[in-house]
């Protein structure tokens, strides 16, 4: 496939996947489990049928290892799709999860005793002083607009604060698994494919813990307002169609990065992930009218030059401008 095709796919689902979730924890700032269990079953089903072969081919991954990966990536889930119902808005939950360098870098240091050069430790600085901009300005904010008594205003500070733990524990266990993966596939190779099914098909017994918070949610979800479905003319329930909706678009953007890691560099791969993070977070903000100041959109920008700081993507533009510099004195 080509890879402007994977970009399309990346952007487009991606972008579209955070836009239904707004639209679903707006309405139920508490629906994160049963929007992560959707999630979870799709890509379940769609792998058991198409990479597992019913169930017929073995894993190349010995299993037990699947199920230590496993723990981690339901917990880094569930853990921040519930991040949600904590007082934490959609621009402050993506910005956080931009920061996964610095706990992959950090954690690298720990476990992988890896050494960095100046510039990755200057970006990751720039990363930390925008994660610390953006969340200390989002405290502000939540501690000054709320309309409640001191005592109430104090509890909401308080589930705010413990969102913000609850972000940086997932950033933390997803950079841990992302060192466990990086082991795995030097020892038994890359299979991806596989991975992607096994780390949704095996939590899904996990949910049953969840079970009565996501049967809510569901009566819930039946009990909105009726939708029509454009050009099939089904209709249904809005907020089921929201859900439809975000577990589509999930597998088109988990499928784009995939076919994006075969097409591409892993250079390629983080600018084109890093500007679709930027994009969804203009649309966020403006779209939804997401309080944003001066004061967080400094943060943002240290964030995302960071980001690209760290990939050295400016050390890969520059030959390829004096490329395209030159071509016109050469015609």
């Amino acid at each position: 496939m080509h890879p402007a095709v994977a970009v399309g796919l990346v952007f487009g689902g991606c972008c579209s996947n955070v836009v239904f979730l707004e639209l679903l924890a707006r309405q139920f700032p508490g629906c994160g489990n049963i929007v992560t269990f959707s999630q979870f079953l799709f890509i379940a089903v769609e792998g058991f049928i198409f990479e597992a072969n019913f169930g017929r081919k073995r894993p190349a991954i010995p299993i037990r290892y699947y199920f230590i990966m496993v723990a981690m990536f339901f917990t880094v889930s569930v853990v921040n799709n519930y991040a949600l119902n904590l007082n934490i808005a959609m621009p402050l939950h993506m910005i956080f999860r931009s920061g996964s360098l610095i706990a992959s870098m950090a954690l690298g240091i720990v476990i992988l005793k890896k050494r960095y050069s100046v510039s990755k430790y200057t970006s990751i600085a720039l990363v930390s002083l925008g994660i610390f901009t953006c969340t200390f300005m989002s405290a502000k904010q939540v501690a000054s607009n709320s309309s409640l008594n001191e005592e109430d205003g104090l509890q909401v500070f308080l589930w705010w604060l413990l969102g913000i733990a609850a972000l940086t524990f997932a950033l933390l266990m997803s950079a841990r698994m992302g060192i466990f993966q990086e082991m795995l596939y030097k020892q038994f190779g890359k299979h991806s494919k596989e991975a992607l099914f096994y780390n949704h098909a095996l939590p899904l017994p996990g949910f049953l813990l969840l079970a009565p918070n996501i049967y809510h949610h569901a009566v819930l979800f039946s009990q909105s307002e009726p939708f029509q479905v454009p050009v099939i003319g089904l209709t249904l329930p809005i907020m089921w169609f929201y859900l439809l909706m975000n577990v589509i678009t999930q597998y088109v953007c988990i499928r784009g990065v995939f076919i994006l890691t075969t097409e591409c560099t892993s250079l390629t791969v983080t600018l084109v992930v890093t500007l679709r993070k930027f994009v969804s977070l203009i649309f966020s903000i403006l779209y939804f009218r997401n309080p944003f100041t001066a004061w967080h959109w400094l943060g943002t920008t240290f964030v995302f030059v960071g980001t690209l700081m760290y990939t050295e993507v400016w050390n890969s533009l520059g030959p390829f401008l004096a490329r395209w510099r030159k071509r016109p004195k050469e015609e």
